[in-house]
């Protein structure tokens, strides 16, 4: 056997100072980290694994191909998680972190199990922590066990949300609201609208930019958005539950449950509910934002707001995110957090600072 293909076929050493990382998912969240895993600030890190829905690889030389994801595409070994936990424990590394940048619910729920291997996991994927409540609480008896949960990409992207709500309260502050833009598609949707032209024709103009899913119900469902609210309420001590927030779903019902491309073919639907909306909230001098709101007696709601211009997201621009924390040291003013919170390259920023706060 040649040393060419010897060195293909095996893992490559890590050295004990590295951290060996899998990668699952390498869409564009996943392409973007591999992007910065070729920058001097991945240069600690050492990609032992890396997977998308079908396929998988662990050899060392095809890792280092510049054009892995799109030999994963159409090439690789078959889907293996214990595989790709080989690969980790194989390696000299004494961190070892499996990176989920997917958004899928059988991955998410396998999170505490790579934490009791002893992984560190970081992750874009909000359906564990913002899941149901047993599933949480799973996760916070797995991460006693001294592993890490880096999920800072899970709310705002590479915005530091999460890391600022857990940092108040640690100190003993108390979270009284919790208020915010917490969706990238539907902020530049309401930030645009004016009615000067139908809702509909915005719409397919955020479609085409790749603001919105492919099928953009499960932007205007809110689900997301009400994930979001869950894991922040959770990090401020509150153990919120799906049930308890009110949550506008944007979509007719009509509509809801119809194939994707009829879907497309009958958005016109949406334009004059919308359109009645945005007149009243005119009227009396406000704008309209998709809002989710935290109180500290437990209500909690995710849908249209009528946004005076005082307040903190009525000037919001593009797709921006923001955040607004009222607490008992902050009641006078919330403590406000605002800037892109959606996009792959900032959302792998934050995954690789998860990891990077191992070290």
């Amino acid at each position: 056997m040649n040393a060419v293909l010897a060195e293909a076929e095996c893992p490559r050493a890590v050295p004990a100072t590295a951290t060996a990382v899998v990668l699952l998912g390498t869409g564009k969240v996943g392409g973007a980290f591999l992007q910065l895993l070729r920058t001097p600030a991945g240069a600690n890190l050492r990609l032992v694994g890396a997977a998308n829905s079908r396929h998988q690889q662990t050899h060392a030389n095809a890792l280092a191909a510049r054009h892995l994801r799109e030999h994963l595409d159409g090439a690789g070994d078959a889907r293996d998680d214990a595989g790709l936990l080989r690969a980790l424990d194989a390696s000299a590394a004494s961190r070892k972190v499996i990176i989920d940048a997917t958004a899928s619910c059988e991955l998410a729920a396998r999170h505490p199990e790579w934490l009791a291997h002893g992984c560190h996991v970081v992750t874009a994927n909000k359906a564990l922590a913002g899941g149901d409540l047993a599933g949480w609480w799973g996760l916070q008896a797995a991460c006693a066990q001294g592993v890490r949960y880096g999920d800072s990409a899970t709310v705002g992207a590479g915005l530091p949300a999460l890391a600022t709500l857990r940092r108040l309260h640690a100190c003993g502050d108390v979270v009284t609201r919790i208020e915010g833009v917490f969706s990238g598609s539907l902020s530049y949707l309401f930030n645009h609208y004016d009615a000067r032209q139908p809702f509909s024709t915005l719409l397919r103009e955020a479609c085409a930019r790749g603001y919105t899913e492919p099928d953009p119900r499960a932007d205007l469902a809110g689900e997301d958005v009400a994930r979001k609210l869950l894991i922040l309420a959770r990090a401020a001590g509150v153990p919120l539950q799906r049930a308890d927030i009110e949550v506008e779903n944007l979509v007719p019902e009509a509509l809801r449950d119809i194939p994707q491309a009829a879907f497309l073919d009958r958005l016109d639907a949406l334009d004059a509910p919308v359109a009645a909306r945005l007149a009243d909230a005119t009227a009396r001098g406000c704008v309209l934002r998709y809002l989710a709101r935290f109180e500290a007696d437990g209500s909690a709601r995710v849908g249209l707001a009528e946004v005076p211009p005082a307040h903190p997201a009525a000037h919001l621009e593009g797709a921006d995110n923001l955040f607004a924390f009222t607490t008992q040291r902050y009641r006078q003013r919330p403590l406000v957090i605002q800037g892109a919170g959606a996009g792959p390259e900032v959302t792998a920023q934050a995954l690789l600072g998860d990891i990077l706060a191992l070290a």
